[in-house]
C-alpha cells in the first residue's frame, strides 16, 4: 500500500479559513468575554494568535475546540476531519498524515466526545409525529431446507470408517 503525504500539497491558508468557518460558525469570538473585535498578537506559526480588544485574552482558531493543544498544520487537521468522517482507521490516518497512532487516537476520542456531547437529549419529545415501518427479521431456525442446485445431487454423508484418521 502506498502512503501519500497529501497534506503537503494542500493550501494552508484555505484550510485555515475552512477550519475557522466550521469550528466557529458564528464567527471567531473571544473565549472569555465573547467580543468579536481582536488584534493580531502573533503571526508566526501555523495558526495566527489574537488578543481580544476588550479583555486582552490570547486565543487562536483552535481555542476551546477538540484540537486545542495540537500542533498540527491546518491541512493536517482538515484531512483528519475528512478521514474520521469517512470512517478511516486510526492507523491508516496516522500513516498518511505522518503522526503517531497514539496522537491520532487521542484526537479521534476528543472529536467523538464532542460529538456525543452535542447530541440532542430529547429527540422524540414534543408534538411532532413519528412514523416507523415494520420490519421483522428472524435469523433463527429455518422452516424449510435449503434448496440444492439441480445440476448435481448432494454428496452422501460419509461413514466414520471411510476417512483417514489423523494423529
Amino acid at each position: 500500500m502506498l502512503d501519500f503525504p497529501i497534506d503537503s500539497l494542500m493550501d494552508q491558508a484555505a484550510c485555515l479559513a475552512w477550519l475557522e468557518k466550521h469550528l466557529h460558525p458564528q464567527g471567531l469570538k473571544c473565549p472569555r468575554c465573547g467580543a468579536t473585535e481582536r488584534r493580531v498578537a502573533k503571526q508566526g506559526g501555523h495558526f495566527p494568535a489574537f488578543r481580544c480588544k476588550a479583555c486582552d485574552c490570547y486565543h487562536t482558531v483552535l481555542t476551546d475546540t477538540a484540537f486545542q493543544k495540537t500542533r498540527q498544520t491546518p491541512s493536517t487537521l482538515v484531512l483528519m476531519i475528512r478521514g474520521l468522517t469517512k470512517g478511516e482507521s486510526t492507523s491508516r490516518l496516522s500513516r498518511e498524515l505522518s503522526i503517531t497512532r497514539k496522537q491520532m487516537s487521542t484526537i479521534r476520542q476528543r472529536l467523538q466526545a464532542n460529538l456525543f456531547a452535542c447530541l440532542p437529549e430529547n429527540v422524540m419529545e414534543g408534538e411532532a409525529a413519528f412514523e416507523a415501518d415494520e420490519l421483522y427479521q428472524n435469523a433463527g431456525e429455518k422452516k424449510q431446507e435449503a434448496r440444492r442446485p439441480r445440476c448435481r445431487p448432494a454428496a452422501p454423508a460419509r461413514q466414520q470408517g471411510q476417512r483417514a484418521g489423523h494423529l
